[in-house]
């Protein structure tokens, strides 16, 4: 939590304590960025126009980092083209002062969650990745023939070699990539290619 005026940061803070959601808050963003606070399954609520980095100046600074934290955006200053601008920067959500207690708390969840479901699809494909490099060149041709739809004999007729060639590699394959059905390994080779 980042705002500069001490009231309204208490409060969120009060609220977010009663939420149950750990919170750390800073009058500044500038304070903020100095004390780099570990953002791995973070969130950052910020005001928009602080003295200093402003909020959106934040957004930016945070996503040339490439940190893949969520920022909400709050101002008591709504304006269309600060929001599109901050939205531009990477905000998850952009919200107008005064905020009823739910709006803050059903952003932050939803920003908290979606973060969470990002971060298992990098988990995952991280590991799929790994699996892929197991493959020898000739599994990942059956593969590649295999998740482009193509049957065995297709394939083999492809690489210049039998169809039963074609079932053994498939098969190494598949134990490599620890793949239950074909469809698994389409899901796997889909989730290798996102992001």
């Amino acid at each position: 939590m980042i705002d500069d005026d001490e009231g309204a940061r208490h409060s969120l803070e009060f609220l977010l304590d009663v939420a149950e959601i750990r919170v750390r808050s800073f009058a500044s963003a500038d304070a903020f960025l100095r004390s780099s606070p570990p953002l791995i399954g973070a969130c950052v609520v910020t005001d928009v126009r602080m003295p200093g980095t402003s909020g959106v100046e934040l957004t930016a600074k945070l996503k040339q980092r490439d940190a893949a934290v969520p920022v909400i955006v709050i101002t008591g200053h709504a304006d269309v083209p600060l929001a599109i601008q901050a939205m531009k920067a990477g905000a998850a959500d952009f919200i107008e002062k005064p905020f009823d207690d739910e709006t803050i708390l059903s952003s932050i969840r939803k920003s908290l969650a979606e973060k969470t479901g990002d971060d298992k699809l990098q988990t995952e494909r991280s590991e799929v990745i790994e699996r892929i490099e197991l493959l020898s060149a000739r599994e990942r041709e059956v593969v590649d023939g295999l998740v482009a739809g193509k049957a065995n004999k297709v394939i083999a007729f492809d690489l210049g070699i039998s169809p039963r060639t074609v079932e053994v590699y498939r098969a190494n394959a598949m134990m490599k990539m620890q793949a239950k059905s074909l469809s698994d390994l389409v899901r796997m080779m889909t989730i290798a290619k996102i992001g």
